[in-house]
């Protein structure tokens, strides 16, 4: 019997200036940890913004939550016995993060521009995410 398991990414960005920048994560994972954006499971029942923002707040302590981006981009595959459904979003920053929660959860952070964000993402789903988002934020 298949696991149906629905997750979410979320490409989370601020306006400072005349371009946007991206915050790229890195989990805790040694030599083989990628770039790439917040993500996580949607919890039983969880509508995705629901998640998205109990995401945003808990991993990097944003309030109060900024626009959310759907980016249209939903990937599915088959993992084992598993069918994974990826739902893709940005999320615009209005405050600053909170560093001891980015600490907590993850092994690295960094904001970059899109020149700098684009060529570290650790795949290419994450890297068709950011262009999307980037043409829709005007800025390519």
């Amino acid at each position: 019997m298949i696991e149906l398991l629905h997750r979410i990414k979320v490409f989370v960005y601020r306006l400072d200036g005349s371009e946007p920048d991206y915050l790229l994560l890195k989990p805790d994972q040694g030599i083989e940890a990628l770039w790439g954006p917040l993500q996580g499971d949607l919890g039983f029942g969880e509508k995705l913004e629901t998640a998205i923002r109990r995401r945003v707040m808990t991993e990097t302590g944003m309030t109060p939550p900024g626009q959310v981006v759907d980016l249209e981009m939903p990937g599915r595959w088959t993992l084992g016995d598993e069918e994974i459904i990826e739902w893709t979003f940005g999320f615009h920053s209005i405050t600053q993060p909170d560093e001891d929660r980015l600490q907590k959860h993850w092994a690295e952070y960094r904001w970059a521009a899109f020149s700098e964000a684009y060529p570290s993402l650790g795949f290419d789903n994450d890297r068709a995410a950011i262009m999307r988002l980037h043409t829709y934020l005007g800025a390519a």
